[in-house]
């Protein structure tokens, strides 16, 4: 059964009123992680159809997304049906049904999705659904981890974002040694061998900073390095 969020469930709406003229999402897998892109998605202004077994699920969201359906995912037919290959991105982001998950990452990367983002438990799914397809695989549990880990490190630490195996990003509120030097003095290039991208002040952001731009009590410092290296550079500012 297929609703249109707009129409707050009051009633189905037949697949051939699905339109594509903008970008669209298929976000299957309704538990929270799923349920927050989808919801995201729609508010960023793109069209999302919202795909979960259960009935109770797809009504808890179906008024917060474009459209929303209650079929099974491990149903070649069902995802045929709704003409999931035409969607730009599907994210399938089931729990912790393993089994659903990768089965359901066969079947669509079968059914020609032009780009398949998958949800992975562990480091063992993450390179099983990788290998049958996934174009791309995200830890959303890892990540969180991650964040919440640096965060302890350092309070300064606003936001860390990994970009591959080795490297990450991080966004480092100005400790009380960096205020009022410029990034000449402190040398973070050739003390820790990482890269200030960019300076944030307030709602301003400046990605060019000069050598000798000075850092600001409110500033944010952004940070690209190995990892290893801004591990340092954490530890550094946090022992202060």
């Amino acid at each position: 059964m297929v609703y249109c969020g707009e129409e707050r469930g009051s009633h189905p709406c037949k697949e051939d009123t699905v339109t594509m003229a903008k970008k669209q999402y298929a976000v299957i897998g309704m538990g929270r992680f799923g349920s927050s892109v989808a919801k995201s998605l729609t508010d960023m202004g793109f069209e999302v159809l919202a795909i979960d077994s259960s009935e109770q699920r797809v009504q808890e969201v179906v008024g917060s997304v474009t459209h929303a359906v209650a079929a099974d995912c491990t149903d070649e037919e069902a995802l045929r049906a709704l003409g999931i290959r035409n969607f730009d991105v599907v994210v399938v982001a089931i729990g912790q049904d393993i089994q659903s998950s990768i089965l359901t990452t066969l079947i669509l990367k079968d059914l020609g999705v032009k780009m398949l983002i998958v949800k992975a438990q562990s480091e063992l799914h993450g390179k099983v659904v990788h290998k049958i397809g996934a174009d791309k695989v995200v830890f959303p549990e890892r990540d969180m981890g991650q964040r919440v880990a640096h965060h302890l490190v350092s309070p300064n630490i606003l936001d860390y974002i990994e970009i591959s195996d080795d490297y990450s990003i991080i966004e480092l509120k100005a400790p009380e040694q960096m205020i009022g030097k410029s990034l000449k003095q402190l040398d973070i290039r050739a003390k820790y061998k990482c890269n200030v991208m960019a300076i944030k002040t307030g709602t301003s952001m400046n990605i060019a900073p000069y050598a000798d731009d000075l850092i600001g009590k409110e500033d944010v410092i952004v940070v690209v390095g190995k990892n290893s290296d801004l591990k340092n550079l954490e530890i550094a500012y946090s022992e202060g």
